[in-house]
């Protein structure tokens, strides 16, 4: 199955950028396999339920963010679909938190629903200041 890794957390001062990305491993062809519909980045403070950040169909037909991060992050694939971008621009304190990678197998119109994703890195921490 694929597996997923993220890096590039850390610590910034708000107003500052973050790059993060996410590794994927394990595909057929790929670092995906032809199961994979969408991969997203998600994300949970301490105490908080896990939230959506950004989707893209892997198909590369669509985007979408949460109202939080618009117009701040961009998160792209490339074209072997190995690896999971994430430019975080004019970080805020509340961007603080753990973020996640994950796939999903599902056609979905929810793609920042993180119920409908199957497999999940281990997380990287950005702690803004």
């Amino acid at each position: 199955h694929v597996q997923l890794v993220e890096s590039g957390g850390g610590s910034v001062q708000a107003g500052g950028s973050l790059r993060l990305s996410c590794a994927a491993s394990g595909g057929t062809t790929s670092g995906l396999t032809i199961r994979e519909v969408c991969m997203g980045w998600f994300r949970q403070a301490p105490g908080k339920v896990r939230e959506a950040v950004a989707a893209v169909y892997v198909d590369g037909s669509g985007y979408s963010y949460a109202h939080s991060v618009k117009g701040r992050f961009t998160i792209s694939l490339d074209n072997a679909k190995t690896t999971l971008s994430l430019l975080m621009d004019n970080l805020e304190s509340d961007d603080t938190a753990m973020n996640y990678c994950a796939t999903s197998n599902s056609w979905s119109m929810e793609t920042l629903d993180p119920g409908i994703y199957t497999v999940w890195g281990q997380g990287t921490q950005v702690t803004v200041s």
